[in-house]
């Protein structure tokens, strides 16, 4: 009887101390979602308010490409996979594809609903073209557009683009 009474204490003991990990560990993860939500409410207000009013689609960007002459075949809508590395945080995204480009070689055109979001995804693009070469690429941001597009084509058509978004913004108002 003694050798049960034991082992009863011994497993009731060992319950206990995981009973006190686990309510340690809800509670201090408790206390750092409280820290986060606190640390992120005021970024997550600012951002808010950064929030762009009027918005351009990613159906008018490639509309807007599309008129004038410039290529931005076959749209569609962009997987996981066509993020690669990048953050998904738009909030729409296409891929398109520049045929005198090659075969797979076209840009991305992105919707956000806020700034920090679209800097830290344009941020991602220019950073690796600086890192290496081959990862070079344009990136055009306006308003609550972004768009990537590789890097092998010439500035000059690169430009065109440009121009075609910008147009497009004015035509806006934005």
């Amino acid at each position: 009887m003694d050798r049960k009474l034991k082992t009863v204490v011994w497993l009731l003991s060992g319950v206990v101390v995981i009973l006190a990990i686990i309510l340690t560990v809800v509670l201090v993860s408790d206390r750092d979602e409280t820290n986060t939500q606190t640390a992120t409410t005021q970024p997550a207000e600012t951002e808010k308010a950064e929030q762009t009013e009027r918005k351009l689609t990613v159906d008018e960007v490639l509309q807007a490409f599309k008129d004038a002459g410039l290529e931005a075949e076959n749209p569609r809508e962009m997987t996981k996979e066509d993020y690669g590395l990048a953050p998904m945080k738009a909030q729409e995204a296409k891929r398109f594809f520049i045929p005198s480009l090659g075969e797979d070689a076209g840009g991305r055109i992105f919707s956000f609903d806020n700034k920090a979001d679209l800097k830290q995804t344009k941020e991602f693009y220019d950073s690796a073209g600086k890192e290496s070469a081959i990862l070079f690429s344009w990136t055009i941001e306006k308003g609550n557009i972004l768009v990537q597009i590789n890097g092998d084509l010439p500035k000059e058509k690169y430009e065109k683009y440009k121009k075609a978004l910008d147009e497009l913004a004015a035509k806006k108002g934005l």
